[in-house]
């Protein structure tokens, strides 16, 4: 995980409608930048709808949210749209940012070592710097948690 105070590294990506997004242009705001494994699982799923319901108490406090996942462009646009979620989620197919943040790990499943994404979140704030980095964040509670941190 990378150190609370550093700089958070920019990036360059698509969001679910092939619009390209920088980490720095989002300068001014706080950001909730949150690491997940996959589009449309149950503990995906359990996130972001948590983020979209809290997502008024999150733009009050001056915070944007953007999740970022390996999956593609168009598998974004089906989560949002099968979910109504009405920010933004950033396609890392490349690993850019997904390895600039260290949430690429290996992990074990059913006995198996396999590297994925290790659900993770960042509050970052209007000067870019990192403020709160949580680690194997638990999808349920996660939303809830960053809007107290806020």
């Amino acid at each position: 995980m990378l150190e609370i105070d550093s700089m958070a590294p920019d990036f360059t990506l698509p969001d679910q409608n092939g619009e390209k997004h920088t980490l720095s242009s989002y300068r001014g705001k706080k950001v909730i930048l949150y690491f997940y494994p996959k589009d449309n699982t149950s503990g995906c799923t359990a996130q972001a709808c948590g983020f979209r319901d809290r997502l008024p108490q999150i733009r009050e406090k001056g915070a944007v949210v953007l999740g970022i996942s390996k999956d593609s462009v168009q598998s974004h646009k089906k989560f949002e749209e099968n979910h109504s979620l009405p920010f933004t989620l950033l396609s890392d197919p490349d690993l850019e940012a997904i390895k600039k943040y260290d949430v690429w790990q290996e992990k074990n499943m059913y006995g198996r070592k396999t590297f994925g994404v290790v659900r993770t979140t960042y509050l970052i704030d209007e000067e870019g710097k990192i403020i709160k980095a949580l680690g194997k964040v638990k999808a349920k509670d996660n939303p809830e948690e960053m809007v107290n941190l806020l």
